[in-house]
Parts: structure tokens; C-alpha cells; sequence
């Protein structure tokens, strides 16, 4: 066994069939759904004490400064009646208070919002039955799992809900979503956003608040916006993402290794066709590592999309991603780099470039 994958803790044992996400199917219950609107994996111990400020950048500290009094503040908010269900039926609620109710952070990616927003949830003074974190696309999912007004009595219980990357590219979604906050926001539920930016928009990629405000329209006065600057800390003076494996090397380490899964990667990219994206997280249960032979360019925008919210549930579970191939800022076209979805794409480069930094222990020497 090499000293890497002795430092890695990393057991190697004898070959031993890996398994394949391509060969699995989880179904996912609206319960399940609901359960898991919490901080992923990834931030399970995020906190405002654990969020490294930049000291070039001095938005980075005023935002912790704000969030920890915004999250003091909600002791008093939203009291539930004791004996109200889960689902929102009960007593009647005390109307909102006035003022803002919500905070919008706005940055580029990889300046720690995700941290923020995570801590933020953390500090909130409720049981965390009462408080509800997911990204936008797991709140349709939510919608589209309960039904609008299913959706509106289970979540009005809640004292915050926290939502990550708020889909400002799909005008559909967003008149939903805004429509599911206002209802929210009138039963008195605190909001905390991070968005991506419209395409075309001047500063694309760094900062999206006055996209975000009018996409919400009328709530746009519940919130405090809070910009935060700053590089992409996943690159702050780390080393560049390691070349990828050959096809030898990938398989050699998933039979090698156990609870991985190996996959050829245009036979994965067929399969995610026909698994609904609210159960991509269910897709990883249980997974080491994930190992992919034959890496890429995607062919369309609609693979392209799915292949970024497979990303996203790999890097909030913290999944290393093992691959051989094209490297990963290949994987999308010039045309996608400088369309409506580029944010999309540039996060999912930097996020599996990050785990394939995490699974270089798996390869021996």
C-alpha cells in the first residue's frame, strides 16, 4: 500500500466488484423530502466561528457580524402554538412583525455563502424541525413532491427558511417560488437567500442583488442585502486540480476499494435522462468515492444542466470523484462557458475540481 493511500486511511482489499450509480433507481418520498431540508453533509459543522474572513476583504467579517444579530433576532420570531402539527394545522399564528424579515447574500461563487447561509441555520434559535435549508431546486422539488399548498402549511410552521442558489434563469420557477415566499413571509417565516446571476446581466459571475430584488418583486423590501467579496476560495492558494487517471488506473482503484461506485461517464450521463434531479442525492447513498472511465465533453445544454446538479449533491455530501479522460474545465463547450447558464457550469468545474483533489488518495503511487 503507498504512503497516499495510507494517509488517506484508505484499505485496499481484494477485487471486489464496485458498485454503479448507472445501475440504481432510489425513489424518494415526499417525507424524505422534507426530513432532509437541512445543510448538507458538507456543512453539517460550519459555523460563524469556522468562516475564515479574508482580511483584504473586509465585507467577509461585517456579513458574520450582521448574520450572527440577524440570527439573535429570531428568538422571538414565528411562536408556534404547542400544539400545532407538523404540517401547519393548529392554532391560528401571530401576524409577521414589520421590517425586513429576510437577508440576500450576495457574492461571487466560491466566496463561503454557502458556508454563511449554513451557520446562519445553525445559530437560529429553533429546533432544527424549525428551521428548513435546501437549494432552490430542492424547494421545487418540494412543490412538485407536496403540492403549492401542501408545501405552504408545512413550511409556514417554520421560524427560517434558509435557500441556496435561487434560480434567477428560469422565469417559471421563480414567479412559484416568489409566490410560495410571500405566503411565507405572511406567516411570519424569516428567509435567508443566495442567488445565481441572470444571464447577460453586467458583472456576471460577482454579484446578483439587484436581479434577485426584482425577480421577487414585491418582497424585495423584506430583505437586507449583503455583499461579500472575494476570490473563489476553492482555488486560494491550492494547488491546481490534478491531471486525470488513465482508465487503468480508475478501475484498478474501484475494485480495489470499498464503497465506491465506477461508472463509464457516457453511459452515467444516459442514465441521469432518466432519474428525476430530486433524487440525484439518493443516487450517492452510501458512497466512498465515485470513479468515472472516459470523461467527456457533454453533448447538450440539457445533459449539461443535469451533470451540475449531480456536482452540486456530490459536493455537499463530500463524495471524491475519481476520473479519467478530458479534465473537468472540459467538460463543458465555449458556446455553454458564454451562454445563460455559465455561472451554472463554472461552480460545477470548481466543485469537481475540488473532489478530484479529495480522491487523489485512491490512486497508488
Amino acid at each position: 500500500m503507498s504512503s497516499s493511500t495510507a494517509a488517506s486511511g484508505i484499505e485496499p482489499i481484494a477485487e471486489t466488484a464496485p458498485l454503479s450509480l448507472s445501475s440504481r433507481e432510489p425513489h424518494v418520498p415526499a417525507d424524505r423530502l422534507v426530513a432532509e431540508m437541512v445543510p448538507p453533509p458538507r456543512f453539517d459543522s460550519v459555523r460563524f466561528a469556522t468562516y475564515i474572513p479574508d482580511p483584504n476583504q473586509p465585507s467577509q467579517s461585517e456579513a458574520v457580524h450582521v448574520l450572527e444579530d440577524f440570527a439573535g433576532g429570531l428568538g422571538g420570531a414565528h411562536a408556534v402554538s404547542a400544539g400545532r402539527s407538523f404540517f401547519g394545522f393548529g392554532k391560528a399564528r401571530a401576524k409577521a412583525p414589520a421590517g425586513p424579515r429576510g437577508v440576500y447574500l450576495d457574492g461571487g461563487y466560491g466566496v463561503g455563502k454557502t458556508h454563511l447561509l449554513a451557520s446562519l441555520w445553525h445559530a437560529a434559535p429553533a429546533a432544527p424541525s424549525l428551521k428548513a435549508f435546501g437549494t432552490f431546486v430542492e424547494l421545487t422539488n418540494l412543490v412538485g413532491a407536496l403540492g403549492f399548498q401542501q408545501t405552504v402549511r408545512t413550511l409556514s410552521g417554520h421560524r427560517l427558511l434558509c435557500i441556496d442558489e435561487f434560480e434567477l434563469d428560469d422565469p417559471g420557477d421563480t414567479v412559484l417560488v416568489s409566490t410560495l415566499l410571500g405566503k411565507l413571509v405572511d406567516a411570519g417565516v424569516a428567509l435567508a437567500a443566495t442567488s445565481n446571476t441572470l444571464p447577460g446581466k453586467l458583472g456576471e459571475g460577482r454579484f446578483a442583488a439587484a436581479d434577485f430584488l426584482r425577480e421577487i418583486q414585491g418582497l424585495s423590501a423584506r430583505f437586507r442585502t449583503l455583499r461579500i467579496d472575494g476570490e473563489d476560495y476553492r482555488h486560494r492558494g491550492l494547488p491546481e486540480a490534478p491531471a486525470p487517471y488513465s482508465d487503468e488506473q480508475v478501475t484498478k482503484a474501484a475494485y480495489a476499494t470499498p464503497g465506491v461506485s465506477l461508472d463509464d461517464f457516457p453511459h452515467l450521463l444516459e442514465h441521469l435522462a432518466h432519474v428525476h434531479p430530486s433524487r440525484y442525492g439518493a443516487l450517492t447513498d452510501g458512497l466512498r468515492a465515485v470513479c468515472l472511465t472516459d470523461v467527456g465533453p457533454v453533448p447538450d445544454q440539457s445533459t449539461a444542466l443535469r451533470l451540475v446538479v449531480l456536482a452540486d449533491r456530490l459536493y455537499d455530501r463530500e463524495v471524491p470523484v475519481l476520473a479519467s479522460g478530458v479534465p473537468f474545465d472540459k467538460l463543458f463547450s465555449d458556446e455553454m462557458l458564454n451562454g445563460g447558464y455559465r455561472k451554472k457550469y463554472f461552480r460545477a468545474i470548481s466543485r469537481l475540481t475540488a473532489l478530484a483533489r479529495d480522491a487523489k488518495g485512491f490512486v497508488e503511487a
